[in-house]
């Protein structure tokens, strides 16, 4: 009997965000969990400069953890996908190394990988892929959309603010005067970007320009959230029919930049320290699960995501955001969450992949013509025009 072929994955990672080096690390834990009995890797890392280039797996692997140290590594070009067929028809035309790959794990953070971008070259290309689809992505990035949603849906948020940088550069004083109005500690942010790049926490309207123009270095919207006295809880979603909702954890922010901070999540080894599993009721912890699953169905989420919460002082819940990409590095809370729950990093992984397979096969099924017998192939069209069906 022939030996069953491995399921070919591309681990698509790096990339042109300020989250570069996160990405490398979360792709660094992704190819360590691979089940290389049923899958075949394939790594694929994006440089700052946009080269898609073929990675070394021993280096990747043997990489440093520290995201001051990591780079994507010169190598032979990868092909870029071209437009294919529907996804799961299995005619991917993304070749890569040896052959075309069966599936991708877009192990991207932050713009031009988790806010659609990519997601819709793998659409056309008709490659399967893990994670939420083009719209999902495109929301779950961009906070004000993201925020804007959840309120519609009666979904309670933090109280914020959108400022675009065409009106801050002609009225910076009035746009200081609103973001004031939020009341202090404020936190200023880019709407498009994530691990907590170009936040800063404010403590008095004197320092609120110089906030915006930090956050204004990433993104051209950013927003003021007003600062939330309660618990950051964090709880993570599997896609699936119907999807799955982890345990909580909690953060507790032990750092000098008194919040979840890019230098305290990455940098500082003592700079947080995670509750696992997060103190909770019974009744609590119910209500988070809830409102992390509704949250995952109104923003069109598909795969996976990581819900953020907080439980404010008085005992309401709100949604701080969502990842469509949550990191997998080695202290990421989203595989830690699973791990809780009883899944290790090696069976999330493949379940990821399953559902991307999965979501594909069943899109496939899906016509794509109007009045046509669904056997008409146009490659090869027959003598007479096909007969319309019914309607």
């Amino acid at each position: 009997m022939a030996e069953q072929r491995k399921i070919r994955v591309g681990i698509l990672f790096g990339g042109q965000s300020a989250e570069h080096e996160i990405s490398i690390l979360s792709a660094r834990n992704v190819l360590a969990a691979l089940d290389t009995e049923r899958f075949e890797p394939v790594l694929i890392g994006i440089d700052k400069r946009g080269r898609w280039l073929m990675q070394d797996r021993d280096k990747l692997l043997a990489s440093a953890r520290d995201p001051r140290l990591v780079r994507i590594e010169d190598g032979r070009a990868a092909e870029l996908p071209s437009p294919g067929g529907p996804p799961g028809t299995g005619t991917p035309s993304f070749a890569a190394g040896s052959g075309p790959l069966d599936v991708v794990f877009p192990v991207l953070h932050g713009t031009l990988g988790e806010d659609g971008a990519v997601q819709g070259l793998l659409e056309v290309a008709g490659i399967p892929y893990v994670g939420a689809g083009i719209l999902g992505s495109a929301i779950g990035m961009d906070k004000d959309v993201m925020k804007r949603l959840l309120r519609d849906a009666g979904i309670p948020v933090t109280p914020f603010q959108t400022v675009r940088r065409d009106r801050f550069d002609a009225e910076p004083l009035e746009v200081c005067r609103e973001l004031a109005a939020l009341g202090f500690p404020l936190f200023v942010k880019p709407a498009n970007a994530g691990s907590s790049v170009g936040i800063t926490k404010v403590g008095c309207a004197e320092d609120i320009r110089d906030a915006l123009r930090q956050a204004f270095e990433f993104d051209s919207k950013v927003l003021g959230e007003a600062g939330v006295s309660g618990r950051e809880i964090e709880l993570a979603v599997l896609g699936g029919h119907p999807p799955a909702v982890s345990g909580a954890g909690e953060i507790v922010v032990e750092h000098p930049d008194g919040f979840y901070s890019y230098d305290a999540k990455y940098l500082d080894e003592k700079g947080v320290r995670f509750e696992l599993p997060a103190r909770l009721s019974a009744a609590q912890l119910s209500e988070a699960q809830a409102m992390a699953l509704r949250t995952f169905e109104v923003l069109e989420c598909d795969g996976l995501a990581r819900v953020d919460l907080f439980l404010a002082a008085g005992g309401s819940w709100l949604v701080n955001e969502i990842n469509t990409l949550p990191g997998f590095t080695a202290i990421s809370m989203y595989p830690k969450l699973w791990a809780l729950s009883g899944i290790s990093q090696r069976e999330l992984v493949s379940r990821l992949l399953d559902l991307a397979l999965d979501r594909a096969k069943r899109r496939s099924r899906l016509r794509r013509s109007v009045g046509l017998d669904v056997s008409y192939d146009p490659a090869t069209p027959p003598d007479k025009p096909a007969t319309p069906q019914g309607r």
